[in-house]
């Protein structure tokens, strides 16, 4: 089959690899239905996160399922789903308690590259959903979304305790901040405060429910976060982005009491004890349990509550998996789709 791989900073290739094939009783084949570039995808692109070898690449994934181990119960062949990143039990007192991406027994489905034609899938019973019926094209993007983006922004704005009247704000204006806002949307907040600097993402994301832009930074967008809310600052905060700059003004722009979901992967940020101590912040984040989210997800989707598929602002035939990198490297695409 042929797959994206990164060689170097900046080096992907698409080049033919071996197919996968079933190598445990719990797991799934499926074939590509469409995939994407990630954000968190640019770290190790850009040589901020170190690669050791040809690393195939890719972890957001819907198709058909092909073939399934012995062991498979729920998943058949001639099934379209969706799974996340981290492949789980989903049986787990963790993964029962709604933290399916620390499931015990968890492997990171992004090992085997969904940047490709097929993709093999772990404990697929317990990281799999299948959608009612085989979806209509026009779908594919947003439940492609489902897979990554939607849930990861969709935890964000659970873990930041997003709640019917209350004001959120989104630091960060890629994929997972924009269907952030959504997120939150979704979720009743009455004010949604988008921090962005790009048009088409304040146009993007005044679509997906935000009430206000702040295109200020650091000090100066905690400043304006403060002025718009009376000083307080907000009642929630996602921050989406996973610098020292973003994590900083994400929980300098909460206000005593609220709550900070971290969803950004994290680079390089420490935090001070001492004004965290007093600024009476709940943190809460990590990778997100995409899984737990899947079916409602799914279901909004099906139903076109939602259309999270509009952050993928570029489509390309995965052999032009380069540009796509490029492309959202440069900052001249949101989120760019790959098919097969």
């Amino acid at each position: 089959m042929r797959g994206a791989v990164l060689h170097a900073p900046r080096d992907i290739r698409v080049e033919k690899r071996d197919d996968p094939k079933i190598s445990a009783p719990t797991d799934a084949v499926i074939r590509m239905a469409a995939t994407c570039v990630c954000g968190s995808d640019l770290w190790p692109y850009r040589g901020i996160e170190a690669v050791n070898g040809p690393a195939p690449m890719g972890h957001e994934y819907v198709g058909i399922v092909e073939e399934v181990g012995s062991e498979v119960r729920s998943i058949k062949p001639g099934q379209f789903v969706i799974g996340s990143f981290f492949a789980s039990d989903n049986t787990c007192e963790i993964c029962q308690a709604g933290y399916q991406s620390s499931c015990v027994h968890r492997e990171y489905v992004g090992a085997g590259g969904a940047q490709a034609e097929h993709l093999r899938v772990p404990l697929a019973d317990g990281t799999l959903v299948a959608t009612p019926e085989i979806p209509s094209n026009d779908l594919v993007p947003s439940l492609l979304a489902a897979s990554d983006v939607l849930g990861t922004g969709w935890f964000g704005a659970v873990a930041a305790d997003v709640r019917p009247g209350k004001t959120v704000a989104v630091v960060g204006d890629g994929a997972v901040g924009l269907l952030a806002v959504l997120a939150a949307r979704q979720l009743g907040a009455e004010r949604i405060i988008a921090m962005s600097r790009h048009e088409p993402r304040q146009k993007l994301a005044i679509e997906f429910g935000a009430t206000d832009i702040v295109t200020e930074r650091g000090v100066e967008g905690v400043a304006k976060i403060k002025e718009l809310t009376g000083g307080l600052g907000a009642h929630s905060v996602i921050e989406a982005v996973g610098t020292q700059e973003s994590m900083m003004q994400a929980i300098r722009a909460t206000r005593p009491g609220g709550h900070v979901g971290y969803v950004g992967v994290a680079h390089g940020v420490e935090l001070p004890g001492e004004e965290l101590f007093f600024s009476h912040v709940h943190l809460h984040g990590g990778p997100a349990p995409v899984r737990r989210f899947l079916p409602e997800l799914i279901d909004l989707i099906y139903n076109r509550d939602i259309d999270p598929g509009r952050v993928f602002d570029l489509t390309l035939p995965l052999d032009q998996a380069a540009e796509g990198y490029r492309a959202m490297d440069e900052r001249r695409a949101i989120k760019a789709l790959l098919r097969p």
